[in-house]
């Protein structure tokens, strides 16, 4: 195998950089012993000496698992997870020695941007495969010390918690009359994130200067734009191992300032939603929040965005909140509904180039994924309405794959429909008219469908419901 190098050199032709990761000599890679040995004992250090704990073997080696099994693209030195493995038995030794001297320096990372609703982008920064398996054994370490100084009300990427969690504390408070809210927005939260603020933080728990320096060196790693370099002096690059962490440690003061006031609130991530009793309450709050927010923590509040005022009609996790025989319950936000069908539409569509195995596939895939999420909205009849949708939208794609009259006609026969109608129809060139006749209907029905291996929302949402 081609032996690839973790590297950025000082003057690169393809882009400036200000630092070195390696020397040519020393090719940097990650891996500690032999990636699968046995007998491993987990030492426990004291907080002096958590670099070695970060180092050990069997925190690398699951770091080097776990990195592997989510996959995803190589950064800027184009190196995949597959090649990783080889590449860390030659090198083992370097990396852990680079580490432990001080001298290792992350690439920067690689500058992907896809597609946010309304037509913006979000960016994200992509970490070569040895930078998040270093990035990954400093997460699994770091975390189990900073889940113990979290609030109960942070739902976001910490162990056995999430959103449906947060969504159904959020029904809690609504239930107690907490029915006015602010919903803070944070402008570009992980490009703005404050590095001295956040060096500060955890300065104040990791007492290994040499973690917060490697923490330190991968904030300030830079990214590749378009083959360019740009320095970073600002923001947690999201697409790390390591980031959602400090987006943790950081908000986390958010989180202990509210509860200090003792406002009722739920955070996800960087979506925080404060409950109130009143609007005035809720006014005063955001007015109040709003500055320690950008004072204390140095962050950017969207005040077109945050909004303070009755919970109905906000948009939290791709849900919206509505009462019912005096209970609050949750519904789909209606950019959620619109979403889904764009997506459907694309999938469904007639010039997608895909066949009938494809097509069913993704249509498993996405409709599976998406009701794992949303199954806790009361939704019955708008995916009734949607299902009739979509089975017209396949009924169509397969007519249209039948292409001539002919073939059209025999099929239709084949499917039960008179051979009289079957010919009317054949040479009917109205494609979406056709797509909804009871003839069609009738040749390819909702059963039929189910048989063939398309699946519906309604189905999904039984099976998550029941």
């Amino acid at each position: 195998m081609k032996e690839r190098m973790q590297k950025i050199s000082t003057q690169s032709d393809s882009f400036p950089q200000r630092v070195r990761t390696e020397s040519n000599d020393n090719v940097g890679v990650q891996t500690f012993m032999g990636i699968t040995e046995n007998n491993l004992v987990e030492v426990h250090f004291v907080k002096e000496n958590l670099l070695e704990r970060i180092l050990s073997p069997s925190n690398m080696n699951l770091a080097y698992r776990q990195v592997v099994s989510n996959g995803g693209k190589g950064g800027v030195d184009s190196m995949n997870t597959e090649e990783l493995l080889p590449y860390l038995l030659l090198h083992k030794d370097e990396l852990i020695s680079s580490l432990m001297n001080g001298s290792y320096l992350p690439n920067p990372v690689r500058r992907v941007e896809i597609p946010k609703v309304g037509g913006k982008k979000r960016r994200l920064g992509i970490p070569t495969v040895v930078d998040r398996l270093v990035q990954q054994s400093l997460s699994q370490v770091l975390l189990p010390i900073y889940e113990a100084q979290f609030e109960d009300n942070s739902y976001g990427f910490r162990p056995k918690r999430g959103t449906h969690q947060a969504l159904e504390k959020a029904i809690g408070y609504l239930n107690e009359d907490y029915v006015y809210c602010v919903n803070f927005d944070l402008e570009k939260f992980f490009d703005t994130v404050n590095h001295s603020k956040l060096i500060d933080l955890l300065s104040r728990t990791i007492k290994d200067g040499r973690v917060i320096s490697l923490i330190h060196k991968y904030l300030n790693a830079g990214v590749i734009v378009t083959g360019y370099y740009e320095a970073t002096t600002t923001g947690v690059p999201q697409g790390g191992p390591l980031s959602p962490l400090l987006s943790n440690i950081l908000l986390n003061e958010l989180d202990k300032e509210l509860s200090r006031r003792g406002h009722p609130y739920v955070r996800y991530a960087d979506d925080c939603l404060i409950f109130c009793k009143s609007m005035r309450s809720a006014q005063r709050i955001q007015e109040s929040m709003t500055m320690f927010i950008e004072g204390k923590l140095h962050l950017k509040v969207n005040h077109d965005k945050t909004i303070s005022g009755s919970i109905r009609g906000v948009k939290y996790l791709g849900y919206s909140f509505y009462r019912r025989k005096g209970e609050w319950r949750l519904i789909l936000h209606p950019t959620t509904d619109a979403k889904l069908r764009s997506r459907l539409r694309e999938i469904t569509s007639r010039s997608n180039g895909f066949g009938y195995s494809r097509r069913k596939e993704e249509l498993r895939l996405y409709l599976r994924g998406w009701m794992a999420y949303y199954h806790l909205a009361d939704m019955r009849s708008r995916l009734s309405r949607l299902d009739q949708w979509l089975r017209r939208r396949i009924r169509l794609c397969i007519w249209k794959s039948w292409k001539t009259p002919k073939t059209r006609i025999r099929n239709l026969i084949k499917c039960g429909v008179p051979s009289w109608q079957a010919r009317r129809h054949g040479w009917n060139r109205g494609l979406w008219c056709i797509a909804g006749s009871p003839d069609l209907n009738h040749a390819m029905s909702n059963e039929k469908l189910r048989l063939a291996g398309y699946t519906c929302l309604m189905d999904c949402y039984k099976m998550y419901r029941s």
